[in-house]
Formats: C-alpha cells, sequence, structure tokens
C-alpha cells in the first residue's frame, strides 16, 4: 500500500456489478443487490481499499427518472452492502447524455463513463490515490475507463458481462487485467494479486492478448 497518506480505491460500476442488470432501474422495487456485494466490499475494505461506485445514469437526461430516485436507490445500495459489513466511500453517479430530453441535463460531459471524470472528482474529494487503485465492471466501457485513468481493470461477467466476453473480446482494443465470474472473485483478485498487476504496468496481460482468469 502507498505511504503518501493518499489511500488506495476500487472503482466499481453498479448495474450488473453490484446489483441485477434490468435495463432501466424505473422504481425501488426493482432494485436488487447481489447478495455477494458486501462481502466483496467488506473484503476490499478490510485490505485498505476505499471502495466508490461510478454509474452512468442516462435515464435522468432521458426522463425516464429524476435524480430522487437515483438517491434513494444509492441509499438502498448502501445499506445492502453496510449489512454485508461493507461501507462505500462514495457514490458518484453522470446524469448526463448528449441526446437527452431534459434540456437541463443534454450535455457532452467528462463525468459519463468511459470518460474519467467521476473517478477525478472522486480522487479528489476522498484523497484517493489513483496510482494503486481499480476498476470492476461488467462492460468493456469500464475496462476503457480504467485505462484513461492509468489502472488495471477487473472484468466481471455478471450482468452483461458474460455476452460482452464471449461475444465481443476479440474486437477489444485492449484486455481487461483480470476476468472474475463477479464482484466478490473480483475482490479476491485484487486482494490477492494487487501488487501484480501494479508492478507489470496497466493494461498489461498475457502474451496471448487474453486477460487472465481469477
Amino acid at each position: 500500500m502507498p505511504d503518501s497518506g493518499l489511500r488506495p480505491a476500487v472503482f466499481l460500476d453498479r448495474d450488473g456489478t453490484l446489483n441485477e442488470e434490468i435495463g432501466y432501474v424505473n422504481h425501488p422495487s426493482r432494485f436488487h443487490v447481489f447478495p455477494w456485494a458486501g462481502e466483496a466490499v467488506r473484503e476490499l475494505n478490510r485490505a485498505g481499499y476505499a471502495t466508490v461506485v461510478i454509474t452512468n445514469q442516462s435515464g435522468i437526461a432521458r426522463g425516464y427518472f429524476d435524480e430522487r430516485l437515483v438517491e434513494l436507490l444509492h441509499a438502498k445500495l448502501r445499506a445492502d452492502i453496510e449489512g454485508g459489513g461493507g461501507e462505500i466511500a462514495g457514490i458518484y453517479y453522470c446524469p448526463h447524455h448528449p441526446d437527452g430530453k431534459v434540456e437541463a441535463y443534454k450535455r457532452d460531459c467528462d463525468c459519463r463513463k468511459p470518460g474519467s471524470g467521476l473517478i477525478r472528482r472522486a480522487a479528489a474529494d476522498l484523497h484517493l490515490d489513483l496510482r494503486h487503485s481499480f476498476m470492476v465492471g461488467d462492460r468493456f466501457i469500464d475496462v476503457e475507463t480504467a485505462r484513461r485513468a492509468g489502472m488495471p481493470a477487473v472484468f466481471v461477467l455478471s450482468g452483461y458481462g458474460l455476452g460482452e466476453y464471449e461475444y465481443h473480446r476479440h474486437s477489444w482494443p485492449h484486455q481487461p487485467w483480470r476476468i472474475a465470474q463477479d464482484v466478490l472473485e473480483a475482490a479476491h483478485a485484487i486482494v490477492e494479486h494487487g501488487a501484480e498487476a501494479h508492478s507489470a504496468g496497466v493494461g498489461a496481460h498475457p502474451a496471448s492478448a487474453e486477460a487472465k482468469k481469477s
């Protein structure tokens, strides 16, 4: 771990990574956190990592729901994670989309993944060391977000992950550091092999051009 006084972090995608992927979540009754998510966050916390959720929520810009609903969902997410013994240091979301119908949110921005704006904002707010941090998500966009922020990515096969991995990985311009079945397996990989990821360099992967499976 770094001795700079800054904390390393694991940035977690939300839908498909921490909770079931059902498309746009427009009511709290449809929001179901994976039962292993709290344990995953707890394991990362115990290893010294701050855990930060970063998520695109373009449904706000599209007029499907408002920010009040997102805040309700995030309160539920925090409660479920805490029930599993974990603690989320921060939740950051992007409400924008360039083709949005709600004028206040219709814009190009640097906070929409794969932009690194949410990560940089969290790093400033929470005093995080991005040089020793990771990203976990179920879409290639999360892998690209990690690359732009200069950190290794763990790609999970939950949510949209399995389909993206099976059918699209050969066209990815770069590969994640690890493939994991879910966020708990991703947490295991980070805790057990985190130093290896950074010593090898961001984006390092086997000569076969396929990421290692944890």
